[in-house]
């Protein structure tokens, strides 16, 4: 099998998960970089996956104007910029395998703490804060930033809410549409956009567009309870599979 070949059979459907996340199913986008991964450098993948990331986005952000919680975005926004800033300063240093494991650990803890909430019948938090917020929000710019990998970080602090599907899917479409303008500038000074990148990048852009549109129509049509459900799985599934990813790596 040709190598192009091989990049396409898995560049396809890690597109289509991308899309599905945008369209509302967030969380299910931390699957694309280690898909890609598997046949390309996790390097090459961030840089191809940028651009697609951003097309979706308009999209996406198109879907849910009306549909968002502004406070949560006025919290979330700043924070995520120090996140990326720490990502671009780190981005020699940190190791990617260190990253997923954090991710990872994250992720499982949270649903651990999601499923322990709901069987001693924990209310839910009425309002979002800000000190929890700038936590939270600026690990989800430096995952994002390193791996594409911010929507666990979000989700720890967003899911507690119980918003409605609609206005949780609405927020991080707004939030991930802004960290992917941010990170623009230093990827670009990181010098991750070839010419070779940005043509696969384009080439992707068709599929990115129909399956974020596919993600937007399911969002609409599932239940609230079902759909945090889904997005709980998701996260757990998210979570084994980056450290069962970092583990060699780091043992």
């Amino acid at each position: 099998m040709s190598g192009e070949l091989q990049f396409y059979l898995v560049a396809v459907p890690a597109v289509i998960v991308l899309g599905l996340s945008k369209g509302g199913f967030t969380g299910l986008s931390s699957l694309a970089m280690p898909m890609m991964s598997l046949v390309i450098s996790p390097v090459r993948a961030a840089a191809i996956v940028l651009p697609v990331l951003i097309v979706q986005d308009w999209v996406s952000v198109w879907a849910f104007r009306r549909d968002f919680s502004p406070r949560n975005l006025v919290i979330l926004i700043p924070a995520s910029m120090i996140g990326v800033a720490a990502g671009w300063l780190l981005a020699a240093q940190v190791s990617e395998d260190v990253v997923r494991m954090a991710v990872g650990v994250i992720s499982i803890a949270f649903v651990a703490y999601m499923l322990i909430r709901d069987r001693l019948g924990l209310a839910p938090v009425a309002t979002p804060g800000v000190p929890t917020g700038l936590l939270w929000g600026s690990l989800a710019g430096f995952t994002s930033f390193i791996s594409h990998a911010g929507a666990p970080p979000f989700q720890v602090y967003v899911m507690p809410q119980n918003l409605k599907p609609r206005v949780f899917a609405g927020t991080a479409t707004m939030f991930f549409a802004a960290v992917n303008l941010i990170k623009l500038p230093p990827y670009l000074m990181l010098g991750q956009f070839s010419r070779e990148n940005l043509t696969l990048s384009a080439l992707l852009i068709p599929v990115a567009v129909l399956s974020t549109f596919a993600g937007v129509w399911l969002v609409r049509r599932v239940s609230a309870d079902r759909f945090y459900a889904i997005i709980l799985v998701i996260t757990f599934l998210i979570g084994a599979k980056l450290i069962y990813d970092a583990v060699p790596a780091l043992v």
